[in-house]
């Protein structure tokens, strides 16, 4: 009885985990692209601008980096998607835009653009075709959630970085 309880559980959590994307309508992931953009907007406001440079320990991105990295995956995701070049061109946003919060933030915002403006161009059957993504095959729609989950897991490793600076994170933004 144990094993079979054990068997329906992992049976459902993997049911529930490869369609948390597909619970989004086109126009409501939309919106959660738009929510996600003004909450880590809110961290870039949050870093004060001598603390862009800042890394809590020499082995690891500073803040500038942490962000440039999740503009470059969005940028990388979504032109994997659209099958075209970045906008950003072959350059990286970690490793070429300077590390001062105006820039950072200009970058960073560009890249949330991108991905909107792509999402709300595809049509629900384009959405539906799929791409290879780190040799993974998966639907437009699901490169878009894992583009969502890449920004939500760096923006989230950001938040130790504005506490070692004393700076209050910004509160949880879910809706």
């Amino acid at each position: 009885m144990k094993r079979l309880s054990f068997l329906l559980t992992a049976l459902a959590l993997v049911f529930v985990s490869s369609s948390v994307f597909a619970q989004f309508s086109q126009s409501e992931y939309v919106k959660e692209w738009q929510r996600a953009k003004a909450y880590t907007k809110a961290y870039l406001d949050a870093m004060p601008a001598d603390g862009y440079t800042f890394k809590p320990t020499p082995e690891i991105r500073s803040f500038a980096q942490q962000m440039g990295h999740l503009a470059d995956a969005n940028y990388f995701f979504i032109s994997t998607v659209n099958g075209t070049p970045s906008p950003f061109g072959n350059k990286s946003v970690e490793k070429s835009v300077p590390p001062t919060k105006d820039e950072i933030t200009k970058a960073v915002m560009g890249s949330y653009d991108f991905v909107i403006s792509s999402l709300q161009a595809l049509t629900p059957d384009q959405l539906q075709q799929t791409v290879t993504l780190e040799g993974k095959t998966v639907t437009k729609f699901g490169a878009f959630g894992k583009a969502f989950e890449h920004q939500t897991h760096h923006r989230g490793q950001t938040t130790i970085y504005l506490r070692l600076k004393s700076v209050t994170p910004p509160g949880e933004m879910l809706f």
